[in-house]
């Protein structure tokens, strides 16, 4: 009985089996799903901050997010080469209630410049319809098309009479060659 006891995952055992660790185990079933960041899904907690001015450093990143709740990590994206900022950079958070907080201000005032942020995962919020202005086009789902409908083969319902027609495509011209082989 005493030699199942070192099988213990406890933290006072000094380490973890490897088949417990994130990223190790292998591709077999079960165990701990692969995910691309360290911190593990991020789908929820990750938030992309662009439009950064290029002075922004990651210490700045964090220091205007901090108020929002824990952060695991703030990074500005550089340019490999010259080390300069690209002007964008994520801000990962422990949980998904801070990461909804951060993004209640689409497009907040960082390092006295306007940016926009949003969760990553999702991508930029869509403009939400002008009120009192009607769009104009035929993508409006109760507006039909000028003129009539397009041509798209088969039979047609006859919208006067109630029976099929075969339409004729517009211009249709037959012409008659008389054959060699007759």
């Amino acid at each position: 009985m005493a030699a199942a006891a070192p099988s213990s995952s406890s933290p006072a055992g000094g380490g973890s089996s490897p088949a417990q660790e994130p990223g190790i185990g292998g591709s077999g079933g079960g165990g701990v799903p692969y995910h691309r960041s360290r911190f593990g899904d991020t789908t929820l907690t990750k938030v992309f901050v662009g439009g950064l001015a290029w002075e922004t450093a990651s210490a700045g990143l964090h220091d205007h997010f901090r108020d929002y709740g824990d952060i695991l990590e703030a990074v500005v994206i550089t340019d490999r080469e010259t080390g300069r900022s690209k002007g964008y950079g994520f801000v990962t958070f422990r949980d998904a209630e801070s990461a909804r907080q951060a993004v209640q201000d689409p497009n907040p005032m960082i390092a006295g410049r306007r940016a926009n942020c949003n969760i990553a995962s999702m991508g930029p919020p869509r403009p939400s319809p002008q009120r009192g202005r009607t769009p104009r086009g035929p993508h409006l789902p109760d507006q039909q098309p000028p003129g009539p409908p397009p041509y798209m083969g088969g039979r047609m319902q006859s919208q006067q009479h109630g029976h099929q027609q075969m339409p004729t495509p517009p211009h249709a011209v037959f012409y008659h060659h008389p054959s060699q082989y007759g």
